[in-house]
């Protein structure tokens, strides 16, 4: 864990669907269908409830997001951010605005937790180094500013993604 003024970062290895934070964010795709990935997990494990707020909401832009509840999950909130595909085009500014676009809704929520997947590193193909380097200095930068946000955990499914926000953390934030 690491401080940032008020704020906490933390790192897990685990799975997203299980934390008890005030929201966990989606890797969505802009039409807001959670068929594979981390969004089908939520999904599955929340309840088709998700997938019929997201239904109403439509369509969120490559570096947007919007919140629905969480179903059965142990969080309030789902943020389906919707970060860009590899090799689209400006990318490391979109997956930034996805990850800015989740705290301020967080924010606007007024939730004190939150946690992030490595967005867009799955079936988008994003490189996981990259991902780590924008998602913990966007949220670093972010805790800087004026924000009721607590806590930010960054829940990684595998080990090889964990280590590599581990080592981009700790260079970023050297002890």
């Amino acid at each position: 864990m690491v401080k940032v003024g008020k704020l906490s970062i933390e790192l897990v290895n685990g799975d997203i669907t299980e934390l008890n934070t005030d929201a966990i964010v989606n890797a969505a795709n802009s039409k807001l269908q959670h068929g594979g990935g981390v969004a089908w997990a939520i999904v599955n494990k929340g309840g088709y409830a998700i997938q019929r707020e997201s239904d109403k909401l439509r369509f969120c832009a490559v570096g947007n997001a919007v919140i629905t509840t969480a179903g059965k999950l142990k969080a309030k909130y789902v943020i389906h951010a919707v970060g860009p595909a590899n090799g689209e085009g400006n990318e490391d500014a979109k997956l930034k605005n996805a990850t800015l676009s989740a705290l301020k809704l967080a924010d606007k929520h007024k939730l004190k937790s939150i946690a992030f997947p490595a967005i867009s590193t799955g079936i988008y193909r994003f490189p996981t180094d990259r991902c780590a380097n924008i998602m913990l200095n966007t949220v670093i930068e972010y805790a800087n500013e004026d924000t009721a946000i607590e806590k930010v955990v960054f829940c990684l499914y595998d080990d090889e993604a964990f280590g590599i926000f581990n080592d981009t953390l700790k260079q970023i934030m050297p002890h």
